[in-house]
């Protein structure tokens, strides 16, 4: 059984704790890399709690409405890498929204608690998938970078040679009848 406040509590140390905010955006790089959001249903899902680093991997368990089942070929996909997946269906704590006198609990200003299905994914990823990942994005990274060097040193040739040939004026250079300089006066036939 989990409560919204738990799940408000976990992104708010996200928030302050940069190193887990770090980690969780490797954790989803991994799940975007593997084509992971392909699958039905797995681009909605919440992070629920984690990242929860431990020596050789990292937990973060996410949920579903009840309705909204992640697609199973998705966490399957995760086995293949070495990453354990489990699917839990649990229950959601969600104070009701106030319509009417009824929708109070008794002798306060709050609404009632209401419980809603979920389905809840536990994933716990290997550190070593997490890294050759991240490796794999800043090698990439790097070409893009070099490519784009490489790019900008062979434009800057192109342009300084476009330059230099604008430089020739034309009434210097050799005539456009394709006689010699260019002096007014046309070239016999």
């Amino acid at each position: 059984m989990h409560d919204i406040v738990d799940i408000i509590k976990n992104v708010q140390t996200l928030t302050v704790n940069d190193s887990a905010f770090k980690v969780l955006k490797d954790f989803e790089r991994v799940l975007d890399e593997l084509d992971i959001y392909v699958f039905k249903n797995w681009e909605d899902g919440e992070l629920l709690a984690g990242p929860k680093i431990t020596r050789y991997g990292v937990e973060c368990k996410f949920l579903w409405p009840d309705h909204a089942m992640p697609d199973p070929e998705g966490g399957a996909r995760l086995l293949d890498y070495g990453c354990k997946v489990t699917y839990q269906k649990e229950v959601l704590l969600v104070p009701r929204k106030i319509h009417k006198p009824s929708d109070f609990r008794p002798g306060t200003k709050k609404g009632k608690i209401d419980a809603h299905p979920v389905w809840v994914v536990d994933i716990i990823m290997p550190k070593k998938l997490m890294q050759d990942i991240y490796q794999g994005y800043e090698d990439q990274e790097h070409r893009k970078l070099a490519d784009l060097l490489k790019q900008d040193e062979f434009e800057g040739t192109i342009n300084a040679d476009a330059a230099a040939a604008e430089e020739v004026p034309m009434d210097q250079g050799v005539s456009a009848t394709g006689g010699g300089p260019d002096n007014g006066q046309v070239a016999p036939a």
